[in-house]
């Protein structure tokens, strides 16, 4: 009797090593890393304050030198497209699992890790620059873990005045006398005394980026790592050419400033039919 519990215990044993050996030899899903690479041009952008030496100073298409005390955006609605086509959600609904808040002041913040992608092999990157009409709400009790993140302090990246979330926020200094810029982006509303069944669309500035990749994706037995570049050049250098003068360096500070958002909304993040993509560009894919 003792002979034969040993061996059932061995068989047992065996077994296990068998399926985790098949597993590891067979995985159904790993990560995709996404690392973002906030750029002035080729060069890696250093923040600074107005008499900062050390900030990348950055000079537009119009010579209007400038540098940048403060860069943060939002990632969400990320799907990957497969080489037959196939389309992958990611949390496309879920803010708390499928959002970021990218922050050029917090390493930690510039990689991204998508769990449990489905193997196979990937061409494309889909995602949201910003948040999509349907779940831009400062929603504590549906999203508490987004909220909490994009209202901390060293992120503020909700309206005051309104009900969505920012999605952009680029500050710094411009000119021979560092002037003050400040560009907030994110979409709008408009109504009558706080009613939600009066809103209307106004501005939308959720902007859908699509990315080919340098070379296949390949999700198996290794995790890929996908760098994506933000050329921050584009915000004054893109389609539309933009000088900062006083009357546009802070927007939208008013209701009336919204046609000025719009043309930054449309440099970083393109217009949605002929240019999808904006600043951003795959610089490599790692198959690791």
């Amino acid at each position: 009797m003792k002979k034969l519990t040993n061996y059932l215990i061995l068989s047992a044993a065996s077994l296990i090593m068998i399926s985790c050996s098949k597993n590891d030899n067979n995985p159904v899903a790993n990560n995709i890393s996404l690392h973002f690479n906030n750029t002035f041009k080729n060069n890696t952008i250093v923040l600074g304050g107005a008499a900062a030496t050390d900030a990348t100073v950055n000079t537009s298409e119009k010579d209007q030198a400038h540098h940048l005390s403060e860069l943060k955006y939002v990632v969400s609605n990320i799907r990957l497209v497969k080489t037959d086509g196939t389309e992958i959600p990611y949390n496309v609904n879920d803010l708390d699992k499928g959002a970021t808040v990218i922050n050029q002041s917090k390493q930690t913040s510039l990689d991204y890790v998508l769990t449990n992608i489905p193997v196979g092999e990937y061409r494309q990157l889909k995602f949201g620059l910003g948040v999509k009409q349907e779940i831009n709400t400062l929603d504590q009790v549906r999203f508490p873990v987004f909220y909490a993140a994009a209202g901390a302090n060293d992120t503020d990246m909700m309206w005051q005045w309104a009900t969505g979330y920012r999605f952009t926020k680029i500050e710094g200094f411009y000119g021979g006398e560092n002037n003050a810029f400040q560009v907030h982006t994110g979409s709008t509303l408009n109504g009558e005394g706080g009613k939600p069944e009066t809103y209307t669309q106004g501005v939308d500035a959720y902007r859908d980026i699509t990315l080919d990749l340098t070379t296949t994706a390949v999700v198996g037995s290794n995790a890929p790592k996908i760098t994506i570049k933000a050329d921050f050049d584009k915000l004054l250098s893109g389609k539309t050419k933009v000088i900062l003068t006083s009357k546009n360096a802070t927007t939208p500070s008013l209701h009336s400033s919204m046609a000025a958002m719009e043309v930054f909304v449309n440099n970083i993040g393109g217009d949605g039919k002929e240019d999808k993509s904006g600043m951003f560009s795959v610089e490599r894919v790692e198959n690791n």
